[in-house]
């Protein structure tokens, strides 16, 4: 097992990393103010993983409310939220109960805005059972749903008291799933940790052949990057830089996934794609060469991910753009490359040079 911690003070917490994790409750035990649970699954985690840890949790004295919500991104929204206020309200939880979320990122993100705003905050527990639940949504206290008009627009800031990633529940995640959060892994050797590129270069295969430990390194060198930005800029309110530099390819990607409709992309495969437009804007702007756009390119295409874009026309592309949350005054912050393995944001690249990285990203 390999443990990280997230250094936030007094609200600090450590993430666990390792196989057969989801039946070592005595990890969860020690930060229940009550020894009770609501726990929040879908459809498709609940058949396989929810029996260990309810039966694990229940030998130690802990009841367990189950609440299963169905599978998907089309289900992050204010009705499944509400499904989850209903469950809570009719078990009577109270401010002791902590919400524990098992599943993705759709499940962490609908659990931990729950448990943010029910009774005005209860206690959060992340236990991802997702590639990229366990590299990026779990870990940093990010929660929302997704409104019509653009993704994750709903939301809090709401830490969660442990993470517990079971790599074991990876052998049942469908290929696209695991591709879908190699892109969120991608990003953080393209962001900030070069080295870490190059061993991805080096490892790809081991990782899509799902090997333990290669899974098991990429996931902890993931969460140590996110853990550092995440303690330095907690809540993403750094002029430069800080912990927007994890959006990188997100603000494309969550125009694609809003304007494709929630579900038909995965949120990794969009920021792939958009990734990619953030790269070849980059090198409009002087900062990446063409190897490295081809660089990029070939490592995002051996993880089995999209490196383009759906054509919707780069005006429909801004105007789900000008949504972002990183949109400031009127002004779209992007975040882009000075070189690989340097990111910046950037408010002032030219209309015409966003247009064609757009349309380049979209039509190859």
């Amino acid at each position: 097992m390999r443990c990280l911690n997230v250094a936030l003070a007094e609200r600090s917490y450590p993430i666990y990393i390792g196989a057969g994790l989801l039946g070592r409750v005595g990890l969860i035990l020690p930060l229940l103010r009550t020894p009770r649970i609501a726990l929040v699954s879908n459809t498709t985690v609940a058949p396989l993983y929810m029996d260990v840890l309810v039966k694990a949790l229940e030998k130690e004295g802990v009841g367990v409310t189950p609440i299963i919500l169905a599978d998907g991104e089309a289900h992050k929204n204010w009705q499944s939220l509400n499904l989850i206020y209903d469950a809570l309200l009719a078990s009577r939880c109270d401010r002791g109960t902590t919400i524990l979320a098992l599943g993705g990122g759709v499940i962490g993100d609908l659990a931990g805005f729950a448990a943010a705003t029910y009774q005005r905050g209860v206690p959060f527990v992340q236990v991802p059972t997702t590639l990229l639940a366990q590299v990026d949504s779990s870990v940093g206290g990010k929660t929302g749903i997704n409104h019509p008009r653009g993704k994750n627009m709903v939301g809090a800031f709401w830490q969660p008291k442990l993470v517990l990633a079971d790599t074991g529940t990876l052998r049942t995640l469908p290929d696209r799933e695991l591709s879908a959060g190699l892109a969120e892994v991608i990003k953080y050797g393209l962001i900030r940790d070069l080295p870490f590129l190059d061993w991805l270069e080096a490892n790809m295969d081991k990782l899509l052949a799902r090997d333990g430990e290669a899974l098991a390194y990429a996931i902890e060198r993931s969460c140590a990057n996110k853990a550092e930005v995440v303690a330095a800029d907690e809540l993403e309110t750094a002029r430069e830089g800080g912990r927007a530099l994890l959006n990188l390819g997100h603000t494309f990607g969550h125009a694609i996934e809003t304007g494709m409709g929630y579900g038909e992309w995965l949120h990794g495969e969009a920021v792939a794609a958009g990734t990619m437009m953030a790269v070849e804007l980059s090198r409009r702007l002087g900062w990446l060469c063409a190897a490295d756009v081809e660089r990029v390119r070939i490592l995002l295409q051996r993880a089995a991910l999209p490196v383009t874009g759906p054509d919707l026309g780069a005006a429909r592309y801004l105007e789900l753009m000008s949504h972002d949350k990183k949109v400031i005054a009127g002004s779209m912050r992007l975040v882009l490359l000075k070189t690989l393995g340097s990111a910046v944001t950037h408010g002032d690249a030219r209309h015409e040079d966003i247009v064609a990285a757009i349309d380049r990203c979209c039509h190859e």
